[in-house]
This record gives structure tokens, C-alpha cells and sequence, in this order.
């Protein structure tokens, strides 16, 4: 299937925005019988349209702020700065990155505050030559395992 008509934009349209909604609604919406609504949804799913159904879920901690510390080493390896960022509380994951950076960390604050003061504790490390944040607005995929 290679042409998609209205009724199929419509299709996509609705369920991009409410992947979960019946397929009765979906038919009442579209005006078609259910069977006919299945069968189309069916003909999306085999032609790659629509590739998978998903929970988008929110914030689920209020007064939560996951950010990303973006670090520059003055030389590597430094084995001092990390047994310096598995002290502070709020780092949740660090990674050994290639390229222009040599570490992404990974924090959750209480505050924008609580981001300021931790970004300014390892900035100040001896090690650390430069430090980027960037604040985490909305995670689009999250998979586990």
C-alpha cells in the first residue's frame, strides 16, 4: 500500500494523538463499521505506517529536574573526579563519552537552585576544564533493560 487516502490521514491523525482509543470510537469518528476500521488500521500496521502503540507518560515526580552535566576534562584518565561526583547525591549516572567531552552526568535536583549549586560544586573541581548543563525538558523514549 503505497497511497494512503483521507480516511487513512485520518486514521494516523487520531491515533498519533490517542494511540489507545477503541477501535469503535476510532470507527465513529472516521464513519465506518468497526471491521472496516480494523481492517484498514491493519493495512497501516503491515505497510509500516504506524510502527507501535506507546504510553507517553509524564513527569511523574513533581518538583523533580533531571539534567545532563556536560563535562571537559583537563587530562584523562581522572579517576579523583569520579570517586569526587559518586559523592554528590543528586548524580545518578556517569558515562565515559569519546570526543570533545570526556564525561556526561547524569543529576536529579529538587530545584533550579539545587541544579546551580551542584553545576557550580563540579565545575569547581580541580579536574574539570569546562562543564555545559543542559536541562532535561520532556524524555520522548524511554526504554529499560
Amino acid at each position: 500500500m503505497q497511497n494512503i487516502d483521507a480516511t487513512d490521514r485520518s486514521i494516523l491523525s487520531i491515533l498519533s494523538r490517542e494511540a489507545r482509543l477503541p477501535m469503535k470510537s476510532l470507527a465513529g469518528r472516521i464513519g465506518l463499521s468497526r471491521s472496516a476500521t480494523a481492517e484498514r488500521v491493519a493495512r497501516l500496521e503491515r505497510a509500516g505506517f504506524i510502527r507501535g502503540y506507546r504510553a507517553d507518560i509524564g513527569q511523574l515526580e513533581e518538583g523533580q529536574i533531571e539534567a545532563f552535566l556536560l563535562v571537559t576534562l583537563k587530562r584523562t584518565p581522572s579517576v579523583g573526579v569520579l570517586d569526587r561526583l559518586a559523592g554528590f547525591p543528586p548524580v545518578r549516572r556517569v558515562s565515559s563519552v569519546s570526543g570533545q567531552l570526556d564525561l556526561v552526568v547524569e543529576v536529579k535536583v529538587a530545584s533550579i537552585n539545587a541544579l546551580n549549586e551542584l553545576r557550580n560544586e563540579v565545575a569547581g573541581l580541580d579536574e574539570v576544564d569546562d562543564l555545559t548543563t543542559s536541562i532535561v525538558l520532556r524524555r520522548e523514549i524511554e526504554r529499560s533493560g
